[in-house]
């Protein structure tokens, strides 16, 4: 332990955050930042287009995704009533994490979309198959999608209710 920098506190701050972006950052090197800046873009470049391919809007289809991008689900939600917020959920359905929804917030129905420098091909084609099950079903089937999820311990939850009537005793 002579080299540890001891316990943190939370009344330091984020400082924890700061010092694993700084070492990740001197383990990585000048030419390992440009490469991971370079995968992350690379990355996303390549998830943009895949859901492009199945039907996602970007929101500002003009650009070339950076180490990100968005997407707008504005039509879906007008045409199917089915939101960001209900793919985000049946997204758990099929083991995947579901992207930042509703930020930007001047971009409606909206999923930012990041995926970063060591995301796999295969996990990113994983991501994109899941999205477009949930698109067709979106079509063909809304409720689906908008009751999810279905497979996680806990069903939708009223969110509103939820933080009006916080209960955080334990009980099996």
């Amino acid at each position: 332990m002579s080299k540890s920098i001891g316990h943190l506190s939370a009344f330091m701050g984020n400082v924890g955050v700061l010092l694993r972006a700084y070492f990740y950052a001197m383990v990585l090197g000048r030419e390992g930042m440009i490469r991971v800046g370079e995968y992350s873009t690379l990355a996303a470049n390549y998830l943009l287009k895949r859901l492009e391919a199945i039907g996602c809007q970007p929101a500002y289809p003009e650009r070339r995704a950076s180490h990100q991008f968005i997407l707008t689900f504005a039509k879906l939600a007008k045409d199917q009533h089915v939101t960001a917020l209900d793919i985000a959920k049946r997204l758990l359905d099929y083991n995947q994490h579901a992207p930042t929804i509703y930020f930007p917030l001047l971009v409606p129905e909206c999923f930012l979309i990041e995926p970063t420098e060591t995301e796999t091909k295969e996990a990113m084609d994983d991501f994109v198959d899941a999205m477009e099950q949930i698109l067709n079903e979106a079509n063909t089937d809304p409720d689906t999608v908008t009751q999810a999820p279905f497979t996680q311990p806990v069903r939708r939850l009223e969110d509103v209710k939820a933080a009006k009537e916080l209960d955080l005793v334990w009980s099996e």
